[in-house]
């Protein structure tokens, strides 16, 4: 055998065997990129351009011609789609910068572009180059993309002996196996390392797979929520709107009856006019009769007194005829007497007669018993069973009464000035005395006069003119009304024997507490009700009884409450300071913290600048209208049992940030009634919605201008609210900002006012 074929022979094995390795470990990479390409997002399936793969033209030389041959077994290799951009041409051969290509050719115009003529169209590709796993790669010459370095095989010439030359394989930078074996064990490993990376992807698969398909299963899930959420707002839109329309009809309802309830009024007002006028006229007219009447009885008595007169002047005259007869007969009986004593003894005297035409002497006049006059009372009095009401009749006295029974006595708005002693004589049972709207002074009451009712309980001389409480009154009084007079002083004396007064209303008089003695109460053993408003006290009055329970001190000049004023004064219910000129600096701490009644106080009015601490523990009821609160302070009222229930804070100066998370700690379940309106609040107060007990609710006339949708219900929670009344119109909400679930736990959407709004 030549040397030369020996020679082209160990070159072709060597190469045979070279591309034998080169086509494993493509096979090795396709299957690895196979496995990762599993392992993607499948995003590259949704794509318009795929990541391409491309095999490498790998020519073999026929030493006679050179001709370029594929070899078909690497074109049977399974690869990705490729991603022709498929060039207009014709079918069959292909024309290709000027050069006839014949259908199949292939050629590469420039490296790592692959072009195919295929029916007479020109497709072309680039070559993406995969990773080879393998310790070495190579890039071949003409090739774009690297592969793994040929394994070391020695030449035949050297296993023969003719090649006398030792090719060292580190000098080619390649490290071969010595052995089949060593190659079988690598090939064995890198096929296990293929599997596990084939069973990590396909985990890796698993996972995405199931993560997306939780995913698709979310978006389903948030889709049908969704579509639920849309379908229950459109139903609570159309709730809502026919609950409005049916809000409209009622309130068109309402208001048609109130005009016809008003149309009624004015009827049954103008029906009340003419009976009323019926019966003025008919009084008028009762009035005018009975007037007639009286002159028409004066006439006829004085008629008959003049009869009588007459009567008595024609008598006078007969008896003096009658005595001047009589007297002549007495002078004819002496002559005859004379005659008849000069004559027999025993003769009898002769018979009188009366001379003709003389009337018979008149009987003698019995006595008889005058008949009692009744008393007629001038128009407006009106008697009716046991009471007697004369008011507005312009009386200047009391008028004489003798009615045993009566009870109840009104005299109300006339002009009486003086009492005098003895004027309730007549009506000793009364128990019930009006002289209120009168001119009666102290000096025209006599001291002794309401001593003898020992029945009288009520006394009213309001608006009158004393200047100090009559005295004498009697032991059984319990209420007594003497407002708007000008009392200036309240003795020791001045109230004494009223053991059994339970009310007492000095209103609208001149006292102090420097004319005012504290032992004047002393003797109240059963006072539980007290109003001195009105006056001019700067200090609570001192000695009041402990048995006071309600105590109106109003329209004062009140600036300080001291920690003993009501120290005596366990069983206090009710306290009104309203109008007064109090600070919270000048409440001492303990002047009432510890009052275990008292619930309701009144501090309206004053110079307050922020909420009170230390309010009494029962306190139920607080109000706190008119003002200059700017602040609420923190835990205020959390140490009240069993908490406040209504708080009044209209026209103040609180604003959002004068209002703590914890202003309102210990009213959450008890605070039924909040008034906020007429403030500077920006915002509603994040603690309302824990109100569980609140129905009414008043924030109107306010700054609000953002509404948040959970600012009155909780989303979280499925109860209804209480909530009876919400007012929020004159701010600055958009109600068409407003969620449709901003109200949903409101039960009915007639109580929210919203309207109308202010411009912003």
């Amino acid at each position: 055998m030549k040397p030369g074929a020996i020679l082209a022979l160990s070159l072709l094995l060597l190469l045979g065997l070279g591309l034998g390795l080169a086509q494993v470990e493509v096979e090795k990479g396709k299957r690895r990129r196979g496995g990762q390409r599993r392992g993607r997002n499948r995003s590259m399936r949704q794509q318009n351009t795929d990541t391409l793969l491309r095999l490498r033209s790998v020519p073999l030389t026929n030493g006679d011609d050179g001709a370029s041959v594929f070899i078909d077994s690497y074109k049977r290799v399974d690869e990705l789609e490729s991603n022709y951009n498929v060039l207009p041409g014709r079918k069959g051969q292909c024309v290709y910068q000027g050069i006839t290509m014949f259908d199949k050719a292939v050629w590469s115009p420039k490296p790592c572009l692959t072009c195919l003529c295929s029916r007479g169209t020109v497709v072309c590709d680039e070559v993406s180059c995969p990773r080879p796993r393998c310790p070495h790669t190579v890039t071949p010459p003409g090739e774009c993309c690297p592969v793994c370095a040929p394994i070391f095989v020695p030449d035949a010439a050297e296993l023969s002996g003719d090649f006398s030359e030792h090719i060292n394989p580190s000098e080619q930078g390649v490290i071969a196996p010595s052995t089949q074996e060593e190659i079988d064990q690598l090939l064995r490993r890198e096929e296990q390392e293929h599997r596990e990376e084939e069973e990590r992807l396909r985990k890796v698969d698993s996972e995405r797979r199931r993560k997306r398909k939780m995913k698709r299963l979310q978006a389903e899930k948030q889709k049908q929520l969704f579509e639920e959420r849309r379908r229950e707002e459109e139903e609570l839109r159309e709730k809502m709107e026919k609950e409005e329309e049916e809000e409209k009809k009622r309130e068109e309802e309402r208001l048609r009856r109130e005009e016809e309830e008003r149309k009624a009024a004015v009827a049954a007002e103008k029906v009340r006019q003419q009976r009323m006028e019926e019966e003025r006229r008919l009084e008028e007219e009762r009035r005018r009769r009975l007037e007639v009447e009286q002159r028409e009885l004066l006439r006829v008595l004085e008629e008959e007194m003049e009869g009588m007169e007459e009567l008595e002047e024609e008598m006078e005259e007969m008896g003096e005829e009658l005595g001047e007869e009589l007297e002549e007969e007495r002078e004819g009986e002496d002559d005859e007497e004379e005659v008849w004593l000069r004559g027999d003894v025993f003769e009898m005297p002769p018979r009188r007669t009366a001379p003709e035409g003389t009337p018979p002497l008149p009987a003698p006049a019995v006595e008889e018993d005058t008949p009692r006059r009744t008393l007629i009372l001038p128009p407006g009095c009106v008697v009716s069973d046991v009471t007697v009401t004369c008011e507005n009749a312009r009386f200047t006295n009391i008028p004489p009464l003798s009615i045993p029974e009566l009870k109840a006595l009104s005299l109300e708005g006339n002009d009486i000035t003086t009492i005098p002693a003895g004027a309730f004589n007549g009506i000793p049972n009364l128990e019930w005395i009006n002289l209120g709207k009168n001119k009666l002074t102290s000096s025209g009451i006599d001291p002794q006069v309401f001593r003898t009712l020992k029945f009288l309980t009520r006394l009213y001389i309001d608006g009158n003119l004393l200047e100090q409480i009559p005295t004498e009154l009697p032991p059984s009084l319990q209420e007594l009304k003497i407002n708007e007079n000008n009392l200036r002083s309240v003795d020791e004396n001045s109230l004494q024997d009223l053991q059994n007064l339970i009310t007492l209303e000095l209103e609208g008089n001149m006292l102090s507490e420097g004319n005012v003695d504290p032992s004047a109460f002393q003797g109240l053993a059963q006072l539980s009700y007290l109003r001195l408003g009105r006056n001019y006290f700067r200090t609570v009055p001192q000695g009041l009884p402990q048995t006071l329970q309600e105590l109106y001190l109003e329209n004062n000049v009140i600036e300080e409450i001291s920690e003993s004023v009501f120290n005596h004064t366990r069983n206090l219910n009710v306290i009104n300071l309203r109008h007064n000129r109090l600070e919270e600096t000048r409440i001492a701490p303990l002047a009432w913290i510890n009052h275990r009644h008292l619930e309701s106080i009144d501090l309206s009015h004053n110079r307050l600048y922020h909420v009170p601490s230390f309010l009494p523990r029962s306190l139920v009821h607080l109000v706190l209208v008119g003002n200059q609160i700017e602040r609420i302070p923190g835990y205020v009222f959390a140490h009240m049992e069993p908490g406040i229930e209504y708080l009044y804070l209209s026209f103040n100066k609180l604003g959002s940030d004068g209002i703590d998370p914890v202003s309102f700690f210990g009213a959450f379940h008890s605070m039924q009634e909040l008034f906020l309106d007429h403030n500077q609040l920006t915002s509603v107060p994040l603690a309302i919605r824990e109100m569980k007990s609140l129905r009414f609710l008043r924030l109107n006339d306010n700054k609000i201008k953002n509404f948040v949708d959970e600012a009155i219900c909780d989303s979280l929670s499925d109860d209804d609210s209480n909530l009876m009344t919400l007012r929020l119109e004159n701010n600055f909400i958009d109600p068409r900002k407003i969620s449709p679930t901003a109200f949903s736990c409101v039960r009915s959407y007639s109580s929210v006012v919203l309207k109308p709004q202010k411009s912003q």
